[in-house]
Order: C-alpha cells, then structure tokens, then sequence
C-alpha cells in the first residue's frame, strides 16, 4: 500500500513539491511525461501550476491526475530535503 499525498506545490522546471501522509516528502520531475498523451496539456507553465491534491492523489484542472503509487514511486524522496516545506 502506498501512501496517500497530503500536500503539492508546483516548482519551477515542472517540479512538484508532494508531501505524504506517512510523513514523507518528495520532488516529482514531471518533465520526461509531458510529451505524451493528457500530459501535452500540462506544458502550459499555467495549467501545470494549478495542480492540486485530490482524494488521496493530485490532479490538474486540465483533466489530468495521477495515480497515487505513482507519485510516491517517482519521487525523489531524498531531493525534498533540499526544497521549502510543503504544508497540508
């Protein structure tokens, strides 16, 4: 079981900022997905930075989300440490 997301915070060069709920945080690079499908949408830097958590995920306004082992697979835990505290 993976955990849930709490917080997100767009950064930028398409970083997000996720805090989980088993207190965790993460740096997620979403550039490498948005050449593909939905994720075309997200290179627009202002649809990008209206993400937001949804349930136990993030999605976008532009009708995009992700699923929630994804986005604690793909992010780089160690990285996080290096960035502003992501707040619930």
């Amino acid at each position: 079981m993976y955990p849930s997301v709490k917080a997100v915070a767009p950064l930028d060069n398409y970083l997000l900022a996720v805090s989980f709920d088993n207190g965790e945080k993460g740096i997620l690079d979403m550039k490498p997905y948005l050449d593909f499908g939905v994720f075309k949408r997200l290179q627009d830097v202002e649809a990008f930075n209206r993400v937001r958590v949804s349930f136990d995920t993030i999605e976008w306004d532009a009708g995009v989300d992700l699923a929630p082992e994804f986005v604690y697979s793909k992010s780089q835990r160690s990285a996080a440490e290096k960035v502003t505290t992501v707040t619930a």
